[in-house]
Formats: structure tokens, sequence, C-alpha cells
């Protein structure tokens, strides 16, 4: 059973769904309301308004969400990897979001492939390293054996140690 209170399902930025309060679960009737404000601007990522008119100091504060990004060391080192710039000095001091969003995407895709073509090198490395080991009749079990051989002595000398 529903709550009294009302309940509300965000879908989107700017839709929620309003439940009617007190009514029955099979009659609910569900409304759509604007949560935004009508008398605030909104803004486009580029913190310009998107409705027409001059945005002065009496339209309100407007939180706007920055465009550009000031890239770290690590940025830069990665644009330059990925092949966006050339140079370091090439990198302007402030970039777009997309951009970076971009460079890591593209790296973390190069470093994949890098580990793929070590994991695939190691490989050939063991599979080599395995029939050398097979040449000089070397295996697991005559690994094994002679390790608890060598164990069998020590345990036959410390006895012999103890009863002295």
């Amino acid at each position: 059973m529903l709550a009294a209170a009302e309940s509300l399902l965000r879908l989107r930025p700017g839709l929620i769904f309003r439940y009617a309060p007190g009514a029955p679960r099979e009659a609910a009737r569900w409304r759509v309301a604007q949560i935004w404000p009508r008398d605030l601007p909104r803004c486009s990522s580029g913190g310009v308004p998107s409705g027409s008119g001059p945005q002065g100091p009496a339209a309100g504060k407007v939180h706007r969400v920055p465009a550009e990004h000031k890239p770290s060391q690590f940025d830069k080192k990665i644009l330059l990897w990925t092949g966006r710039f050339k140079a370091m000095e090439d990198i302007p001091p402030r970039i777009p979001p997309e951009m970076i969003d971009a460079a890591r995407n593209k790296a973390r895709v190069k470093a994949c492939y890098i580990m793929i073509g070590l994991t695939i090198i190691a490989c050939f490395a063991v599979i080599a390293s395995a029939k050398r080991a097979v040449e000089r009749h070397e295996s697991l079990t005559s690994w094994n054996l002679a390790k608890k051989a060598k164990w069998r002595e020590e345990a036959a000398l410390a006895a012999q140690a103890k009863a002295k």
C-alpha cells in the first residue's frame, strides 16, 4: 500500500511524476510536473542562457557549467600519447572536457592492446621455456620427487644428530 504522502519519480532533469496522495492504487492518476522555476533562465553547457534576451544582474544568479578544463600534466601526457597534439607547447591552457575524455578513452584502449600483446608474448615465452625443459628431461614431478628426497635426508640427519 502506498503511503499517504506524495510520491515522486524523477524521469529526467526538469520532469518528475507526482503520485496523487490519498488515491487508491488502482485509480492512481499520474501527472507530469515541471520542477524548474519559470523565472530562472536555463543555461546550456557553455553558460549562455538558452532563452533569448540580455542577461544582467537583475536576472538572478545563474550557475554556469564549465565548458573548459585546465589539463593536468598527466592529461597533457595522455593528449600527446594519443596523438591529439604534437608537442607539449601546442596544448592550450584550457580545453573542452570532451577532448580529455576522448583522449583518456583512446589511451585506455591503447593500454589494453599493449597488455594483450604482452600476454601473447608471455604465452610464447612459457611455451619455449617448457620445450627446453622437456629437452633437459625436467618436469614438475621430477622436481617434486627430488625435493621430497632432500627433505627425507635432512630429516634423517636431524634424527641421527638428535639421537647422539
